[in-house]
């Protein structure tokens, strides 16, 4: 194997020291604690997971975790109603609302009336707008961890060719918003694209996150790239990237694991989010 394993969770420990200390300053300028509320409507089995991994997230790095999780037959109008209850509370800095929501439930209209100033998963119009506007206000949670991840490597971007395999509203378009706004050249890949290894292999920087297992072998990586997996797709044999990893680690010059890459940041991203923004609320 050649390429060089990029440590998720040794970068996101990282994040997260440096929330506790910029943590500990604001407490200590504000007098209070911030908050951060996770709504989670009904049982689902993998967001109970995700969801109890912020709550210790949140506990790690001292932030207080408001924990709501309203029964899954809740009305639209309930739910709205507690969104709005959250968004009143100048207890609560940062609002996630839990992904998938029930099928009866309007997940487009849940998230459009989070306040965007607690907007900690950077994912209401308003938010979406500003990083396509180039003056990002929150940013998503993944594409954030992302860039940090190509920070810690000390990986240049500027006039670099980066692809962007995947264009859903939570990853693709806003992780290549945020290459663009570093300089990269970028490329973005769907379903649809014609010859989809011969346009990958001509990245510096390949990001994959299409949901699904294994699509991108050693053909569709560069020699010497670096290669960012988002993807996390369950298998019988357990949690595979979009990459197959080791072909594409014969070839490039440094990839993240699936698990123990992207994910880990994702969290230590929010982390970094909700003190973000009870800085801007305060500063109001």
């Amino acid at each position: 194997m050649a390429a060089r394993v990029i440590d998720g969770k040794a970068v996101a420990a990282a994040v997260k020291e440096r929330v506790k200390v910029d943590l500990a300053a604001y407490e200590e300028e504000s007098g209070r604690t911030p908050g951060l509320a996770t709504v989670l409507v009904g049982e689902d089995p993998a967001s109970q997971v995700y969801v109890g991994m912020k709550v210790r997230a949140c506990e790690e790095v001292g932030i207080r975790s408001i924990d709501q999780q309203p029964e899954a037959a809740i009305r639209q109008e309930e739910l709205e109603a507690l969104v709005e209850e959250l968004n009143a509370d100048d207890g609560v800095d940062g609002i996630l609302v839990q992904m998938p929501l029930p099928d009866h439930l309007d997940s487009d209209r849940i998230v459009a009336i989070i306040d965007p100033l607690k907007d900690v998963d950077g994912l209401t119009p308003v938010n979406a707008g500003l990083l396509a506007h180039g003056t990002p206000g929150l940013t998503p949670c993944t594409p954030a961890g992302v860039m940090e991840l190509l920070a810690h490597e000390g990986v240049e971007l500027e006039g670099k060719e980066a692809v962007v395999v995947g264009r859903s509203k939570l990853v693709g378009v806003p992780v290549a918003r945020l290459l663009l706004l570093a300089n990269a050249t970028v490329t973005m890949c769907h379903s649809r694209t014609r010859d989809l290894d011969a346009v990958c292999s001509q990245a510096d920087i390949l990001v994959a996150a299409v949901g699904v297992p294994r699509l991108l072998g050693a053909a569709a990586v560069k020699p010497a790239a670096v290669v960012i997996d988002v993807g996390v797709n369950r298998l019988e044999e357990g949690l595979v990237g979009d990459v197959d990893f080791d072909a594409a680690a014969e070839v490039a010059a440094a990839i993240t694991p699936v698990p123990g890459g992207v994910g880990p940041m994702t969290i230590a991203m929010l982390m970094s989010n909700t003190v973000k923004a009870c800085r801007q609320i305060s500063e109001l």
